[in-house]
């Protein structure tokens, strides 16, 4: 959106100055994105009471009778109106009559390409490859925002990265709504093409150096796609598998589509072809129904995994979800209780896994200085600092150098080390 109003003529500033347009792309996953949302949309009113307020995204297209609400409002568009943003608004400014367009995502069929834009860190490039999601796991909003499963043509992803990586980008990150499922709604057209397929076309591009992949459903993970991810040389040894709870009574109430030894299965299998992998992972506590033994199943369960770093969420209630109305709701002291035990075992996977690095050499594609050191990751997604000047950053970042670690800062869970010559 941001590129749209560019290629216009419009200059972008800072989301704390004074602006002739507010754009608030919103989010809706859980309660608290909502509340964030609608916050952000008050204030940026506040800097400039005669500016033009256009509020989009997913929040937008579950809510919208909410939105109506909000005086300070002038434009409510859906997920899928973002592709006009600069037309509607320059109709708003001609007409000043309020504006709202929501399309119904549910009979969305094919990927809306925004052709060769991506946001772009200073050597990573985020690619959108997938959008929408057919899971309908109970807790969730997402299918009812951004409807079903659409994938991104794989020459129109390569002709992208194939731009980036002459732009000197380095890595970068395959991701969507639910990537596993890439490609699935292609098999109408009577195309076979899966995930792998893609990530195979994308190794081949010069100067793309590594690919991270996004968070992944453990049911893609099987014999054949291991097989053939491990022949990718820029694959990184980095892995998000979702999983949610450690315990199988709890997983069928969410709907999720596996079981913990489905899981484990996964996770031994990527071991098996990746020595130095890590996994991360999401888990929700305090899902309704959530029993003090179930929750020390998946305790034991993340124990036995053996993660590199979990995201913890307290179950949150979605409106229009499920799981909303499920009975026996978990107090709130518990779900705190319960967040706080895991965020802890999480810490010490951190940093006993960083802990086995003392002494071993690793590459790190650094990607800023701050605050005396150069920063930047491993393939496999571990933190490491080296300490520098300002004066030398040409040197460090946007470039990949080994470095031998001497030491975990087990206060911030990163690595710290001397570059070899």
């Amino acid at each position: 959106m941001e590129q749209q109003f560019i290629n216009c003529g419009y200059k972008i500033v800072e989301n704390t100055k004074e602006a002739d347009i507010y754009v608030i792309n919103t989010c809706t996953v859980t309660n608290m994105a909502e509340r964030k949302s609608r916050q952000m949309l008050r204030r940026v009113k506040e800097l400039n009471k005669n500016s033009i307020l256009v509020v989009c995204g997913c929040y937008a297209q579950v809510a919208s009778k909410e939105l109506e609400k909000i005086p300070e409002i002038d434009i409510i568009l859906g997920t899928n109106e973002k592709n006009n943003i600069v037309k509607i608004v320059e109709e708003y400014i001609n007409n000043k009559e309020k504006v709202e367009r929501i399309s119904d995502v549910s009979t969305q069929c094919e990927f809306i390409d925004f052709g060769d834009v991506t946001y772009t860190e200073k050597n990573r490039a985020v690619i959108k490859v997938q959008d929408g999601c057919n899971m309908f796991c109970t807790y969730c909003i997402i299918p009812y925002a951004r409807g079903r499963i659409r994938s991104r043509k794989i020459e129109s992803v390569v002709s992208e990265i194939e731009k980036i990586a002459k732009s000197g980008i380095k890595e970068v990150v395959i991701t969507g709504i639910h990537v596993a499922s890439y490609g699935k709604d292609f098999d109408a057209e009577g195309k076979k093409i899966r995930l792998i397929d893609l990530l195979e076309a994308i190794n081949k591009i010069d100067g793309i150096e590594r690919i991270r992949l996004g968070s992944l459903e453990p049911t893609l993970i099987d014999k054949e796609f291991v097989e053939r991810l491990s022949k990718l040389e820029k694959i990184c040894d980095h892995f998000h598998l979702s999983l949610q709870s450690g315990c199988d009574s709890v997983l069928k109430r969410m709907n999720r589509k596996y079981t913990t030894k489905q899981y484990k299965q996964a996770t031994d299998l990527l071991r098996d072809y990746y020595p130095n992998v890590s996994f991360t992972t999401d888990v929700i506590v305090g899902f309704p129904g959530e029993t003090n033994e179930e929750f020390e199943e998946t305790y034991n369960f993340l124990n036995d995994v053996d993660f590199y770093r979990m995201h913890i969420f307290k179950y949150s209630q979605r409106k229009g979800t499920p799981a909303e109305k499920m009975p026996k709701q978990i107090d709130g002291n518990i779900k705190e209780q319960r967040s706080n035990r895991l965020i802890e075992l999480s810490n010490e996977n951190e940093n006993k896994h960083n802990n086995s690095y003392i002494g071993k050499t690793v590459n790190v594609l650094f990607e800023e200085f701050d605050n005396g050191f150069f920063k930047g990751h491993t393939k496999n997604y571990i933190m490491v600092n080296v300490p520098g000047t300002k004066e030398q950053e040409n040197l460090f970042v946007n470039n990949i150098l080994s470095v031998l670690v001497e030491e975990n800062r087990e206060d911030t869970r990163e690595l710290e080390g001397k570059i070899l010559k």
